[in-house]
């Protein structure tokens, strides 16, 4: 890899970082406003967040990279008072962090790439988990996509995760 790969490759593996700490803490608003199976669901979605971490910090540190810590706080999107803005909430940060994931998928490594693709796919599915419905192109919003439409017929909120995950 040349130094300008180098520095690339780091810059993408620290945005994704940055998503797993900003979804992390945002899985944390978000489970104080969940009844019991819905939080279940969200603590082992944060579980698997601190995984995805550890393994970022680790290809970091293989890179010469280092990991910032992570923030005490993070603005949300939008106030989370609710059930029902909890569950959109996670769909939210599910869908951000599957952007963060495709940044990974256009870098040259294979292996990053790879990973960062199961890390995208893993991220679409708990977000249509979490929404009840899925985005056409996951990762990327509905104003980026045009005029496609996302599966399903239930409104962000008014589902509930599916207990089948």
């Amino acid at each position: 890899m040349t130094g300008s790969a180098d520095a690339v490759t780091r810059s993408a593996l620290q945005t994704a970082l940055a998503a797993v700490d900003a979804a992390s803490y945002g899985y944390g608003v978000a489970g104080a406003h969940l009844p019991a199976a819905g939080r279940a669901v969200a603590e082992r979605d944060w579980a698997d967040l601190q995984g995805a971490r550890d393994a970022l910090v680790s290809m970091l540190a293989a890179r010469g990279g280092a990991a910032p810590a992570a923030r005490d706080a993070y603005q949300l999107p939008f106030p989370v008072r609710s059930a029902a803005a909890a569950v959109s909430l996670a769909g939210y940060l599910q869908n951000r962090l599957a952007a963060a994931y495709l940044g990974l998928v256009a870098l040259d490594d294979p292996a990053l790439r790879a990973w960062g693709a199961r890390q995208a796919q893993v991220c679409a599915v708990r977000a249509t988990s979490w929404l009840g419905r899925a985005l056409a192109f996951p990762g990327l919003s509905a104003a980026e996509t045009g005029p496609a439409r996302a599966a399903g017929t239930r409104s962000p909120g008014t589902s509930s995760p599916s207990a089948s995950r």
